[in-house]
C-alpha cells in the first residue's frame, strides 16, 4: 500500500536543503508558450467543470489547474513563480483553451516555500463546479487520468499546444520508477506503453481519480521522472492531498 504523508511541514527543511529535480515538466514555459502537455492522448471525452487553463493577458496558454474551490485553483508552484497576478488569466471548464467557460483574472498567487505546489486565488468567484479533493492519492495500481493542452509530441519545442483538451488514462506506480522522486508528498504516474503521458505545458495540471462515480483529485503535473524527452518515462505529480493542511490554511477547509 503506498501511504501519503499528511504532515508536509515536517519535510520542508529537508526538501529546501536538496531543491526541486528540475527535467523536463519541471521547466515553466516562457510567456505565451506551452509548458507540459499530453503526447499520446485523446480528445476530451467530456468537458471537466473544474479544468483551468492558466494563460497570461494576450490569452496564451502556459499551464494547467484545477478548480477546487469556486475562486481557487490549484497549480504548480514553477508555473506561477515570480508571477504578478495582474498577468494571469483562468480560463475554466472548458475543452477549448481558446474560447467557452469562464475567464478570469487572478487576484493573488501563494507558492508553497518548499515543494512544487501553488494556490491561485481568482478575482470572483465562477459557476463550474469544483472537484473534491481526494481523501489519498491511492496505492501503486490506482488507475487515474491526466488532462491538459500540453504538447502532443515527446521531442521539446516539437509541436504547438491543441486547441482540444487532451485526456490520457493512467496509473500509480512504484516510486522507484520515477528518478528524484520525493515519495511522501509526489506521485509516480505511467506512461501507458513507454510512450504516452505528461509533456510540456501540462504543467500544473490535474491528474484524477473515480471515487463514487465522480472524478477527485489526487495530483498536480510537476515534471517528468527522468529526461528531457516527454513520456518515455513516468512522470512526477505533486500529491494534492498530501499537502490538504497547508491549501486549507490558505483557501479555507478542502
Amino acid at each position: 500500500m503506498k501511504i501519503r504523508a499528511l504532515l508536509v511541514g515536517l519535510l520542508a527543511t529537508a526538501a529546501a536543503a536538496l531543491g526541486m529535480a528540475g527535467t523536463a515538466a519541471a521547466t515553466p514555459a516562457s510567456p505565451g508558450d506551452v509548458g507540459t502537455m499530453i503526447v499520446g492522448g485523446t480528445n476530451a471525452t467530456q468537458t471537466y467543470s473544474f479544468m483551468v487553463s492558466l494563460q497570461n493577458t494576450s490569452g496564451g496558454h502556459f499551464c494547467g489547474g484545477s478548480l477546487i474551490k469556486a475562486n481557487w485553483v490549484v497549480t504548480a508552484k514553477h508555473c506561477v513563480q515570480g508571477k504578478s497576478p495582474a498577468s494571469v488569466r483562468a480560463r475554466i471548464g472548458t475543452t477549448n483553451r481558446t474560447s467557452g467557460g469562464s475567464y478570469v483574472a487572478a487576484a493573488a498567487i501563494h507558492v508553497h516555500p518548499s515543494y512544487d505546489m501553488a494556490l491561485v486565488r481568482l478575482a470572483s468567484s465562477v459557476a463550474q463546479a469544483p472537484i473534491k479533493v481526494a481523501a489519498s492519492s491511492g496505492a501503486v495500481g490506482t488507475a487515474t487520468r491526466i488532462i491538459g493542452w500540453g504538447q502532443t509530441c515527446p521531442s521539446p519545442g516539437g509541436c504547438g499546444a491543441p486547441i482540444t483538451l487532451q485526456q490520457l488514462n493512467t496509473s500509480i506506480v512504484a516510486d522507484g520508477s520515477c528518478g528524484g522522486i520525493y515519495g511522501s508528498v509526489e506521485i509516480c504516474t505511467s506512461n501507458p506503453g513507454g510512450v504516452a503521458g505528461a509533456c510540456y505545458g501540462d504543467s500544473g495540471g490535474p491528474q484524477i481519480k473515480m471515487v463514487g462515480g465522480q472524478w477527485e483529485l489526487i495530483g498536480a503535473t510537476s515534471r517528468s521522472g527522468g529526461g528531457s524527452t516527454c513520456a518515455v518515462r513516468p512522470s512526477i505529480y505533486e500529491d494534492v492531498p498530501a499537502f490538504r493542511s497547508w491549501i486549507s490554511g490558505i483557501a479555507g477547509a478542502v
